[in-house]
Order: structure tokens, then sequence, then C-alpha cells
């Protein structure tokens, strides 16, 4: 087995922290939803954090297509 080339460690540390920030951003967006229910917040405040969630999956949607395109240049 060979020993991975930095280019190839750079890419994991992408997914990994690809794959973190969609799990986290579900999570606390699934938390705000409860709690602006649970709170009565104004649908204007939850509001935000759905577009706080919305960007966080884009910017995992755009890193994501940026390994992809490595990869398959490899």
């Amino acid at each position: 087995m060979r020993k991975p080339t930095p280019e190839e460690m750079h890419v994991a540390r992408q997914a990994r922290l690809v794959a973190f920030v969609i799990a986290a951003t579900m999570i606390l967006w699934m938390g705000a939803q409860y709690l602006g229910g649970q709170m009565g917040w104004e649908t204007r405040f939850v509001f935000l954090f759905d577009l706080a969630a919305m960007a966080a999956f884009f910017w995992a949607l755009v890193v994501t297509y940026g390994i992809w395109r490595k990869r398959r240049g490899n």
C-alpha cells in the first residue's frame, strides 16, 4: 500500500470538512426550527436560520464539486 500524496491528503481533509459542515448545519437547523416553534419566534427570525442553512449547504455543494473535479482529473 502506498503513502497518500499531499494533494490526496488535502482532498481528504476537504471531504471531512464538508461532511462535518453538512451534519452540523442539519442538526443546528433542526434545533433552531424546534426552538422557534416552542418559543414562538416570529417567522422572519426563523427564516434567517433557513437562509444560513441554505448558504452552508450551497458552500458544501461548491466544495464537493471542486473535490469531484480534482479526483476526476487525477
